[in-house]
């Protein structure tokens, strides 16, 4: 049995959805999983993490503002005290600036953006898009620990109803940056990274307030995030946090619709392992259309409200 390690993003004692996939997908493999958490309220997160998968919380004590490099140090002491072979952390914007100073403090190579992760006896091995996502390639390390990030919205966070010993570790105190301040987004969006359903809008849009079209139909599913290709976002007409793509951000929701966006290969790698692609798009030869499993051809303009009705019927 494989001791894995996984570290546990919280704010304000609630466990961020893509760590506890990932948590949850460190279990599925029959693993010994080990959490770690951290910051404020990670007490009242810790208490919870063993119905997710943990055998085991470690919760570090007494840090008060995030340093990724202190959270490092500890997230690395804690594998080489548990013995584990398997470190594992979300594929969001902590993980990703977290993971790579754990692999390097135990000698590792980071794989990040993995949409899979599985273990075959002793050996971790993971699947993850390369070369734009042109290229989907199963991986292995020879590395002591294997150290991967998942990506948020490819595992189901699962309850198991098991329980978890709580164990309390001072955080390291040795850091050498430390968060002193966080402009919160404005309250009530989702993240496109985070959202089961992401409804984006191109420059087929024409006009930045006819993005009110694409806010309505993500407005009807109730649970959908809005996004913007990258055309749109140097335009101007949404901000940056709002860009899907290779240079903006990679999402895998369970349903993504394309409005008025092409398919440029810049695109396509930030999307193309949604779980459903639907495409609207007036040109029957976007490139996008290679990649949807359902491409409605038309004026975006009388679609896109039709479908917004059609989901608040369904919804009702």
């Amino acid at each position: 049995m494989a001791a894995i390690v996984v570290f546990v993003e919280q704010s304000g004692g609630t466990p961020k959805r893509a760590s506890l996939e990932t948590l949850s997908a460190a279990k599925a493999t029959g693993g010994d999983v080990t959490a770690v958490v951290t910051g404020p309220g990670a007490g009242d997160a810790a208490a919870g993490l063993g119905a997710y998968g943990a055998s085991k919380v470690v919760e570090l004590t007494g840090a008060d503002a995030w340093s990724a490099d202190g959270a490092a140090a500890d997230v690395a002491q804690v594998v080489r005290d548990a013995g584990a072979t398997v470190c594992l952390a979300a594929a969001d914007s902590t993980g990703k600036d977290l993971m790579p100073r754990v692999a390097a403090l135990l000698d590792s190579v980071p794989l990040a953006d993995c949409t899979d992760f599985r273990m075959e006896g002793d050996k971790a091995l993971a699947v993850r898009p390369v070369l734009a996502g042109k290229v989907i390639a199963t991986v292995e390390s020879s590395s002591p620990v294997f150290c991967a990030t998942l990506r948020p919205n490819t595992f189901k966070a699962a309850e198991t109803g098991g329980t978890a010993e709580v164990v309390q570790v001072a955080a390291s105190a040795d850091r050498k940056a430390t968060v002193v301040d966080v402009a919160a987004k404005e309250g009530g969006k989702l993240d496109v990274k985070e959202a089961p359903v992401v409804v984006s809008g191109g420059r087929g849009l024409k006009e930045p307030e006819h993005f009110k079209l694409i806010e309505d139909l993500a407005a009807a599913f109730g649970n959908a995030a809005v996004g913007a290709s990258r055309a749109v976002v140097d335009a101007g007409w949404r901000p940056h946090a709002e860009q899907v793509g290779q240079t903006g951000k990679v999402v895998a929701p369970q349903l993504y619709v394309a409005v008025g966006i092409s398919g440029a290969i810049q695109h396509l790698a930030g999307m193309r392992t949604s779980r459903t692609i639907v495409a609207i798009n007036k040109d029957a030869a976007a490139p996008i259309f290679k990649v949807a499993d359902y491409g409605i051809v038309g004026d975006a303009f009388e679609i896109v409200p039709a479908l917004t009705e059609a989901v608040k019927a369904a919804k009702a």
